[in-house]
């Protein structure tokens, strides 16, 4: 008897439907307000990001963590280097309060932490968070009074921390004692691995440290950033099997452009489909002039094209080709994208649920009515050298054909009557 002729579908194991479940970790709040984000556990993949104004000027920072937070930041870290900046910190959350703006602010300290939590009670007192890095707390007899200090004001304010590892600062002192050990070794590990372990050790040694100051362990997150992918993924891998903390992913100085944002989802996209990572920061170099907020949609991106969470109705484009030489349906597409992330603010307390809908905008007859019937709503726009009309389909069954000038207009009142009827409405 002949075998059966074996086929590509039944030699490769199948794949996993999804991304593996979230690693099992421990859950703490960051709160301001109304503001309670919940961190590790079963609570969702949190989106912060980071001002780049001078702390100092409390207004301009003010508007910037307020435009961040309107982009989606569940919690945004300002720079606190200067007894200036210190100051400041009580005023910007004022200026947040009387905006509406309750979002937490999460303090960034390096070299001076220690001092100016303690010349500075209100700030300590107003920041819902500190990020500490162990690198930059002291050097030599200094260094465990100082992170000291930091921790000892973090159980009196009863505020989380993250201590904050990054290659670029790392404890050189621990890296030298890692490496000399390392040497002894009969078959040494490569200098790759040592890094790795310099800075899991880093991390762990300080969480000890702060637990045995009297830190609650529920409100300690780890993260241990570098800027090659494939050097995240290991760390974090490793980190993720030694301890239950929660992690906050990031791969740090990214870049510009399309390499920032293809390194960052390159690597958080590997350990976020292993369940690793409780929080995320994509930390983008802005081009001159570009909207910070650029780096909290792209995380909300990375998260949602995932289906790890949703946060804003995506819309289906096709790349267009030579049926498509009109620029029609791409203007169409981006004008369609921008005005629904433009009403996420108020549609996501208004009408819940509408961040789960998909709308479709192709470009000619090939994909387009297909296409357009799988979304929630789509518009299959005529090709070079088609007929000038536009089908729209709603849950799949046409309701009507679009002609004229006044297509894109046409097209977004459909989508504003959908959401309100497929979404319902509450009160604010």
């Amino acid at each position: 008897m002949t075998e059966p002729t074996k086929t590509m579908s039944n030699c490769l194991p199948p794949l996993p439907l999804g991304p593996s479940p979230k690693r099992a970790s421990r859950q703490s709040e960051v709160v301001w307000e109304s503001a309670r984000i919940t961190v590790g556990g079963n609570a969702p993949v949190r989106v912060q990001s980071m001002t780049n104004t001078d702390t100092e000027d409390a207004l301009a920072t003010a508007i910037q963590v307020k435009e961040l937070a309107r982009a989606g930041s569940e919690m945004v870290r300002i720079t606190v280097n200067t007894p200036a900046a210190a100051a400041a910190v009580p005023y910007i959350r004022e200026q947040l309060d009387k905006m509406g703006v309750h979002v937490p602010l999460i303090g960034d300290f390096h070299y001076n932490g220690h001092t100016l939590l303690k010349e500075h009670p209100e700030c300590a007192r107003t920041l819902s968070k500190y990020r500490i890095n162990p690198g930059n707390v002291g050097k030599g007899a200094k260094r465990d009074p100082q992170f000291a200090q930091m921790i000892e004001a973090a159980c009196e304010y009863r505020k989380p921390i993250r201590i904050g590892v990054n290659w670029g600062s790392l404890d050189q002192d621990l890296l030298a004692s890692i490496m000399d050990a390392n040497a002894a070794l009969p078959s040494p590990k490569s200098a790759q691995e040592v890094m790795i372990e310099a800075l899991i050790q880093s991390a762990l040694q300080s969480a000890e440290k702060a637990e045995e100051l009297g830190m609650d362990p529920n409100q300690i997150t780890l993260s241990c950033k570098v800027s090659n992918v494939q050097d995240l993924v290991a760390v974090y891998r490793d980190l993720a099997r030694r301890c239950d903390y929660p992690l906050h992913l990031g791969l740090t100085e990214a870049g510009m452009g399309s390499k920032g944002i293809v390194a960052s989802t390159a690597a958080l996209a590997i350990l976020l489909q292993e369940g690793i990572g409780d929080t995320i920061r994509i930390s983008l170099t802005p081009d001159p002039g570009a909207p910070r907020e650029n780096e909290v949609i792209v995380g909300q991106e990375i998260l949602q094209t995932m289906g790890l969470r949703n946060f804003t109705p995506m819309v289906i484009a096709c790349p267009g080709c030579g049926r498509t030489t009109s620029t029609t349906f791409q203007e169409l597409a981006a004008n369609i994208q921008s005005y629904l992330r433009q009403q996420m603010p108020v549609w996501k307390k208004t009408h819940p649920g509408v961040e789960e809908m998909n709308v479709a905008v192709m470009g000619c007859i090939v994909n387009g009515p297909g296409e357009s019937k799988h979304a929630n709503i789509g518009i299959s726009l005529p090709g070079t050298g088609e007929t000038p009309a536009a089908p729209v389909f709603v849950d799949g069954v046409k309701v009507k054909t679009l002609r004229g000038e006044s297509i894109a207009q046409d097209f977004q009142v459909i989508v504003e009557e959908y959401v309100k009827t497929r979404y319902g409405s509450k009160q604010a």
